[in-house]
Order: C-alpha cells, then sequence, then structure tokens
C-alpha cells in the first residue's frame, strides 16, 4: 500500500516495435501475471520498424544507418519525433528520410513565424488590460461565438472540429493521422487563411478601422494559436512548449498552469461538444473558392504580382451580403483594387451589364460569379507581342524538330524510346501553338 509498485504497477499502453512482440512482450505478460495476478498492461500498441528512405533495414554493414543524434543536432529534437509519430501507418514500416524530416523542421518554423506575428505584431500596442482578457481559460462559449463575423466563425469551428478529430484519433491510437491534421490546419486553414484576414482587422493600411474588429480578431488569434498548441504538444514537445510561454496567459490562479505539458487539453468534456458552424464553414468555402478564381486567373493570364485588377461578383441575395461584407478580405487577398469591386445580385441590372462588358466570366460555383473586365487583366498591345515572340519562338522549334522526324537517318538509327519521346515533344509544341494562336485571335 502506498508504494511504486502499487502506484505504477499496472500500466495501461505497451508501446513497441511488433520484432520483439514474442520475445519481450509475452514474457513480460506472463511474468507480471505469474508475481502479481495482473497483467502489466491492457493494451499492446505495436508499430513499424523504423528503416532507411527505400525501405531497407538499417546496416552498418549496407551503412545506411541514421543516427538520431545527428538528425537532432540538424534538424532539431521536435522535427525528428513528428516525422516518427506520423510516418506511423498501421501494418506498415516507417521509411525514414531526410526530406521529410526537413520539411517538419520547416513546419516548426512556420509554427515559430505564427507565434512571432501574433506576440510582436497583432499584440503590439494591445493595453495592458485587454492582454489581461485574451488569456485562454477555457473554450470559446456559444454566446462569445455568436458575436463573431463570418471567418472568426469559421476559424474556430475548424479549430474546434479538429479538436474532436484528433481527441479521437489519439483515443483510438491513430497518433499518425492525428498529427497529420494539426500539420494541415495549422498551415492550409490558419497561416495561409486566417492570419492573412487577421491583418485587414488589425492593421489600418490594411482596412482595418473597426476596433470591435480588430480586438475580435486578437483574440481569436490567440485563441487558435493556444488550442493548436496544446494539441501540437505531444508531438513537437520543445518548441509548444517555449512559444507557448510567450501568448497571454490568463491571471487567474484557477486557469494558468506554468507549463504547457500541464494545460488542459482543448476538450476535457465529451459530453459537451466544442460549439461549431456549419453554414459559417460553407460560407467561407464559398469564399475561398472565389479567391481561388481570381488568383487563377491572375495566374492564366500572366497579371503582374503588384498590378491590383477590378471585379464584379455576382450571388444570390441570401450568399451576396456575407461576401460582401468581407469585400477588404476578398480586396487583400485576390489583388484587387478596392475602388473597381462590386458586388450585385444575380439577374441584376448591374449584373447583366457586368455580363454584357468584354470580360472573363469565373464560375465559382452554383449562384456564384465573378467578372473580370480583359482590360484589368492585360494589356492588349503588350499580349500581342509577348504571344507573337511566343508564335515565333514555337514555329522554329517545330521546323526543327519536324525536319528530324522527317529525316531517314534518324528514324531508322535512333532508338525507338528517343524517337518516340521527339514525336511527343512535336505535338506538344504543336498544341502550344495553336493555344498561341488562338490567344492570337481573340485578342484581333
Amino acid at each position: 500500500e502506498g508504494s511504486d509498485l502499487d502506484r505504477f504497477y499496472p500500466g495501461t499502453c505497451l508501446e513497441t516495435g511488433y520484432d520483439i512482440l514474442f520475445f519481450w512482450v509475452a514474457r513480460m505478460v506472463m511474468m507480471g501475471l505469474e508475481l502479481t495476478d495482473k497483467s502489466p498492461f491492457s493494451v499492446v500498441y505495436l508499430h513499424g520498424l523504423v528503416r532507411a528512405a527505400d525501405g531497407t533495414k538499417m546496416s552498418k554493414t549496407k551503412g545506411n544507418v541514421i543516427d538520431p543524434l545527428t538528425v537532432v543536432d540538424d534538424y532539431g529534437a521536435d522535427s525528428l519525433r513528428y516525422s516518427l509519430i506520423t510516418g506511423v501507418t498501421p501494418g506498415q514500416d516507417i521509411p525514414l528520410n531526410m526530406e521529410k524530416i526537413e520539411a517538419n523542421r520547416n513546419f516548426a518554423n512556420k509554427l515559430w513565424n505564427i507565434c512571432k506575428f501574433v506576440t510582436d505584431n497583432a499584440l503590439k500596442s494591445t493595453p495592458e488590460e485587454e492582454l489581461a482578457q485574451l488569456g485562454v481559460t477555457g473554450p470559446i462559449t456559444k454566446e462569445e461565438f455568436d458575436g463573431l463575423l463570418l471567418p472568426e466563425k469559421y476559424i474556430v469551428s475548424k479549430c474546434h472540429a479538429l479538436v474532436a478529430s484528433v481527441t479521437e484519433e489519439i483515443e483510438n491510437y491513430q497518433l499518425g493521422a492525428a498529427g497529420s491534421k494539426i500539420y494541415e490546419f495549422l498551415w492550409d486553414q490558419f497561416a495561409d487563411w486566417y492570419v492573412e484576414i487577421s491583418k485587414t482587422r488589425i492593421y489600418e493600411a490594411a482596412g482595418g478601422d473597426n476596433e470591435d474588429e480588430a480586438r475580435a480578431a486578437r483574440k481569436v488569434l490567440v485563441y487558435i494559436l493556444d488550442t493548436s498548441l496544446r494539441l501540437l504538444h505531444p508531438y513537437m514537445p520543445y518548441v509548444t512548449e517555449q512559444l507557448w510561454h510567450h501568448i497571454p496567459r490568463s491571471a487567474a490562479k484557477d486557469h494558468t498552469a506554468h507549463a504547457l505539458m500541464l494545460a488542459n487539453w482543448p476538450q476535457m468534456n465529451d459530453e459537451s461538444p466544442l460549439v461549431t458552424d456549419s453554414d459559417a464553414i460553407a460560407l467561407f468555402e464559398c469564399f475561398q473558392a472565389l479567391v481561388r478564381s481570381i488568383r487563377n486567373a491572375r495566374a492564366e493570364y500572366n497579371v503582374d504580382l503588384g498590378k491590383k485588377i477590378s471585379a464584379t461578383v455576382v450571388a444570390g441575395s441570401e450568399i451576396l451580403p456575407a461576401l460582401e461584407k468581407e469585400a477588404k478580405s476578398l480586396v487583400a487577398l485576390a489583388r484587387l483594387d478596392p475602388e473597381q469591386v462590386s458586388f450585385c445580385v444575380a439577374d441584376s441590372e448591374e449584373a447583366i451589364a457586368a455580363a454584357s462588358q468584354e470580360s472573363v466570366k469565373l464560375v465559382v460555383q452554383d449562384g456564384v460569379e465573378v467578372y473580370l473586365p480583359i482590360s484589368a487583366l492585360i494589356d492588349p498591345e503588350k499580349e500581342r507581342q509577348r504571344l507573337g515572340k511566343q508564335k515565333g519562338k514555337l514555329e522554329k522549334e517545330i521546323e526543327k524538330l519536324s525536319a528530324r522526324l522527317q529525316s531517314k537517318g534518324f528514324t531508322d538509327k535512333a532508338p525507338p524510346a528517343v524517337v518516340d519521346k521527339a514525336r511527343n515533344e512535336l505535338e506538344e509544341l504543336q498544341n502550344q501553338l495553336e493555344n498561341v494562336n488562338s490567344g492570337l485571335e481573340a485578342l484581333n
């Protein structure tokens, strides 16, 4: 009673490679049952073996052994740890390559930069009273959530859905899948979308002229970052612990832990799901599709990155108000001219007028379209010159390659693979020339 044996035995879970299941794990169970009448653990988590990048077994003879201490020196312990855990696939071994570890090192750098933006930029010059209120003491309540704007509702909803998903995955020992989901959320949703949108709330130069919106954006930034660090801590304990101590924390002793490893998990009660809004997610995904459509059009027409273009957004009356309210975010993310952006209801006079002009029509989704005037996308004269040069270059390459293929000396003596490659190149060049001619005809 009260001994170390009573405190620590039996355990819950044993983690090990499958190769010693009968050599060691079975013996542990038998000895534990023999001496204590209790199994030393109730769960055995078996994973694959760590192998070389090509899937072969590491061997000093082959010279393909990876020294973990060297990897830690080069990339950090968190990068190696995260690579190993997320590389686990049930029933398969774990191929370990430096490219993956380097990519996860870059992920740690990304996380560091997100935290630096929040603490050094978004919270810069924030009053002490507000900073004290930004500390996370628990999940966002329904009342707080209902007062947020669309992007904030979206990112909080996605974060709460992530918490539920990661919690379930970890409880089911799907550790690799859970870690990958955190990565995707932080990089693809939080960093790429909400951090950029938050700048339109916080910075006056980006259109941030509403203090209530700026205060809400700061609160959501801290909340999402804090929650993400708690989720990621089991995978990257060192960098998350360090960063967590830089973000605001509540002054209330009941809610403040001295270390992230002692802090509460974001969802402590499975019977009380965190608040989400499926309608807000659907609306914001429409906004994302709108931004992507404009970005793709800019890339297709080779519009200079610094050039701001005009656009007319046409949508149904139920979607349009939400899109129009995020005009500043659309302007920033799609690089539009704020003076030349308009929103109108489908089938209205403004929508018909926009459709009648010489413009590029982009169908975003059912009921949502955007019109980009051709004159805003390209300079007709410069485009003619560019396409003309490209046409001349393609015609020379086609002539040269056609002559080569018509030569008996080439087709008879060259290996069949080389001849086939040349024919494929000729076909590709001819397709490119056809597209260039189509572009010139459209301009004329």
